[in-house]
């Protein structure tokens, strides 16, 4: 019983957390043809590609897209709310929003007060400081993993105090009022609690740093593995930049001047001809992202349920196009991150491993971009000089292994990636219509087939299916609801599907009308 709990509520989770996700596959693909439009490279290979209208509408793309990329944590505290919401999902969401002002100026007033606001530099901005401006609002970074934090606090906070009631004069603070004046308090606390919470956990990773410079191949395994892993958090800043940007990457001594971090180190040497000395590692956080992600995206598609491929390959290859050509990885990696964490982890152990294989092959070719970008930059230098053969090799090989590794675990443990979701799997009856549904009638006969109104915990649907989540499941009579128009009843533990076919969400409303008279 408690094992079912636990996963009906990490159920619940997932398909929250995919609500805000599911506009990012036509965002992905605005994105791409952006980018390629105003890539330098691309541009200089295809002359009237420069034309000023054209730049100025790849930089519109480009540009309106990435706001939305920048600012994912914002979409899911306002997506959570809403998708976890059992009413009012409009309120939920508003409040999420609104709740995540409070948290960012929490944040930035605790920093002001204490005197640690960090000075943004001239290359990097705040890039590697552990703080990062949101909506113009300088705060301590936790990147993503703040917004979903939060949003799963005001979906949970809206659920149990959404009802309450006052009378009297207090009347007007009832219902998703109080919702509200309970998580200004808790956007507070928030607030405050991660400000002192994560610059520990912060500098618990750059303390990592000097440890990885001194573990040769090992210490470039580690580099990759947690650059991938900590994306969640936005804590991997703290992993590269050190490396890229200051001596930590090396140190080269040009003349009378002194070069320090991988990303200069590399477009010097580029620069003047000479081959490409070991900081070039560093650089190599993008092979996966050009080679790797083409597996993971191949290896959903091909898991998918038969009749969802079409509809997974149109969401998932855009952000593999997305991926491989913007170097924007994160539509996709929220994808399967809390779906299927183990997957997570062997992906961030596949990606730190093969930047430690491009140094025991000896590769020193550019891969620190996107896929065009870092092509045409390895030409330009030469075989000798980058051994990019090689890389262009390990780079399918990294495709097979993902996905051959992902297909077999996702289907040895029917990890619920996309396609494979309980939601998307139709049966024959999915496809038979039911008689048409009639309103407060037959949702009378639906609720008190599910026990009544005390015994309901939350109705959805997905395509064809109401689906609700009851107290007690014994208590469920087949009977009663199959007086209402369905194609048939199907029962999981606590969690009960009834078919109605394409009306299911005319069903959906009838039901919570109904609901809300009793």
């Amino acid at each position: 019983m408690k094992n079912n709990k636990i996963m009906n509520t990490l159920e619940v989770f997932a398909k929250a957390m995919v609500q805000p996700l599911m506009y990012l596959s036509v965002a992905g693909m605005i994105l791409a043809i952006g980018s390629l439009l105003t890539n330098s490279s691309v541009t200089a290979f295809l002359p009237f590609l420069q034309w000023k209208p054209i730049q100025v509408v790849g930089k519109l793309m480009y540009e309106t897209m990435m706001i939305l990329i920048n600012n994912l944590g914002l979409l899911f505290v306002i997506g959570i709310p809403a998708a976890l919401a059992k009413r009012d999902k409009h309120q939920a969401g508003l409040i999420g929003f609104m709740s995540y002002l409070i948290y960012l100026k929490t944040s930035n007033i605790m920093l002001t007060e204490m005197g640690q606001l960090a000075e943004p530099s001239a290359m990097l901005g705040l890039f590697g400081t552990g703080q990062a401006e949101i909506l113009g609002i300088q705060v301590v970074d936790m990147s993503v993993f703040g917004g979903i934090l939060l949003g799963c606090l005001v979906g949970w906070v809206f659920n149990r105090t959404c009802e309450k009631k006052f009378g009297g004069a207090f009347q007007i603070y009832s219902g998703v009022r109080f919702s509200f004046a309970c998580m200004v308090a808790v956007s507070i606390i928030f607030g405050a609690v991660t400000n002192i919470v994560w610059p520990v956990v912060q500098q618990g990773i750059s303390a990592l740093a000097n440890l990885i410079k001194s573990s040769g191949t090992f210490g470039l395994f580690i580099y990759g593995f947690l650059e991938r892993l900590l994306i969640p958090t936005g804590l991997h800043h703290l992993v590269y930049t050190p490396f890229q940007f200051t001596d930590l990457g090396g140190v080269l001594q040009v003349g009378d001047m002194v070069v320090a971090g991988a990303y200069p180190i590399v477009m010097t040497e580029l620069q003047m001809g000479v081959p490409f000395s070991e900081s070039i590692y560093y650089m190599a956080i993008g092979f996966t992202k050009m080679f790797g992600y083409i597996g993971i995206g191949a290896a959903f598609i091909h898991t998918a349920h038969p009749h969802n491929k079409k509809r997974t390959a149109a969401t998932i290859v855009p952000l593999v196009v997305t991926a491989c050509l913007a170097s924007i990885t994160e539509p996709l990696d929220f994808m399967f991150i809390f779906v299927a964490p183990v997957l997570y982890v062997l992906h961030a152990c596949i990606a730190g491993l093969f930047i430690a294989l491009l140094k025991i092959c000896g590769v020193t070719a550019f891969c620190g971009g996107n896929m065009l970008a870092s092509i045409l930059m390895n030409l330009s230098a030469g075989v000798e000089r980058t051994q990019w053969p090689i890389m262009l090799a390990l780079g399918i090989v990294q495709i097979l292994v993902y996905f051959f590794l992902f297909s077999f675990l996702i289907k040895k443990f029917n990890y619920k990636t996309p396609g494979r979701e309980d939601d998307l799997t139709e049966t024959a009856n999915d496809k038979t219509p039911a008689k048409t549904f009639n309103g407060s009638e037959d949702a009378k006969y639906v609720v008190e087939g599910l026990g009544g109104k005390a015994n309901i915990n939350t109705v959805e649907n997905c395509f064809t299916r109401l689906r609700v989540n009851v107290k007690d499941a014994s208590l469920v009579k087949d009977e009663i609801i199959n007086k209402a128009p369905n194609s048939g009843v199907i029962h999981k533990g606590n969690d009960i599907q009834v078919i109605f076919g394409l009306q299911v969400a005319d069903v959906r409303k009838s039901v919570e009308d109904y609901l809300e008279t009793l």
